[in-house]
């Protein structure tokens, strides 16, 4: 098995559907031979239903948080590879390719991460998200070879060699939400090269920009990684969710 999908999911009945069929989309153009994990995390609505319906396998995480799902996820693979996206988002032509050539041309590479657009985000979202994309890189630049202290990670689109997950001991469940894809950078830096490209790219829902605001959301993402780097823990314990 090259490839695991692990997908985390609460009451994702909306977007689950069109998340799955862009993976198996990829999946028919390239051949290659992966598994599509769908993490039910204490669902109440018929998320899993649509899953198995799709062809992906299920797996029930009863404690609800996103990072209890993704470890839930990552235990329950058997890929080479593990990549984790979010339920409401849709990887685009080319990912898979691209994952799969990026990890196979260079052995030490460990994580490989890329940016969000929003297929539902009015012209200003994209905009403002994409200068602060730009700003990400930047700190990307200097965390992984000034300070050479992590990398950088998109939560809900990144891609992870299951060697270096072992070696790191998985996710830290301690993490409500904010802050948890900068922890797994900064704990996966001593075992192999992390790269963020925006080659590696996907499409998500700005429901969190349009339910906090865009400048709120940017702030608290901002604030998390800064004090997930500094004092390994996250600055924001509380988080909402949006359906």
């Amino acid at each position: 098995m090259l490839i695991s999908f692990v997908i985390p999911a609460y009451n994702e009945s909306k977007n689950i559907g069109a998340c799955i069929d862009a993976i198996q989309q990829e999946l028919t153009r390239t051949g290659y031979d992966c598994e599509i994990i769908v993490v039910d995390n204490a669902c109440t609505d018929n998320t899993a239903m649509i899953a198995k319906a799709r062809g992906a396998r299920v797996v029930r995480e009863n404690q609800k948080g996103l990072v209890f799902a993704r470890e839930c996820g990552y235990r329950a693979s058997t890929g080479e590879l593990v990549a984790h996206i979010d339920a409401d988002t849709r990887i685009e032509k080319g990912w898979v390719q691209y994952a799969a050539d990026s990890f196979k041309k260079n052995p030490k590479l460990v994580v490989l991460s890329g940016p969000y657009t929003f297929y539902d985000g009015t012209f200003f979202i994209n905009t403002i998200t994409s200068l602060f994309h730009l700003g990400e890189y930047a700190l990307y630049i200097l965390n992984r070879f000034v300070f050479r202290a992590g990398g950088l990670v998109q939560g809900g689109n990144f891609i992870i060699r299951r060697t270096a997950l072992d070696s790191a001991g998985g996710f830290n469940t301690s993490i409500s939400f904010f802050g948890e894809d900068t922890d797994i950078a900064r704990r996966l830096y001593p075992f192999g090269t992390m790269i963020f490209t925006f080659k590696l790219r996907a499409k998500s829902s700005a429901r969190r920009l349009k339910g906090d605001g865009v400048i709120i959301t940017g702030w608290r993402y901002l604030i998390n990684f800064v004090w997930m780097m500094l004092f390994k823990r996250a600055f924001t314990n509380s988080y909402k969710d949006f359906r």
